[in-house]
């Protein structure tokens, strides 16, 4: 799955919900399902790491669509490696 059939499937299942929520309530979910991704990664299960990544570009995905930001855009800036010195790996 790319990050264009992420949005709108996340678009599809949730938008009425995620815009309802508003933008504060979706970043503190967001906060909170990284805090459970660091747990996950400290000591979680390969599976629940697994699990938790999926529930943070979710979120990520969720954020960005009450925003109007494309992710593909977004990601571009890291399309030739480090966008301050452009060397791969980075230089700085």
């Amino acid at each position: 799955m790319d990050l264009v059939e992420l949005q709108d499937i996340i678009e599809r299942t949730y938008g009425d919900r995620d815009r309802e929520r508003g933008v504060s309530a979706t970043v503190a979910w967001l906060a909170e399902e990284i805090g459970e991704l660091a747990q996950a990664v400290r000591k979680g299960t390969h599976e629940q790491q697994v699990h938790e990544f999926g529930d943070v570009i979710a979120w990520v995905a969720t954020l960005a669509n009450q925003q109007g930001i494309d992710l593909t855009v977004a990601a571009e800036r890291f399309a030739a490696g480090c966008p301050k010195c452009a060397a791969l790996p980075c230089a700085c």
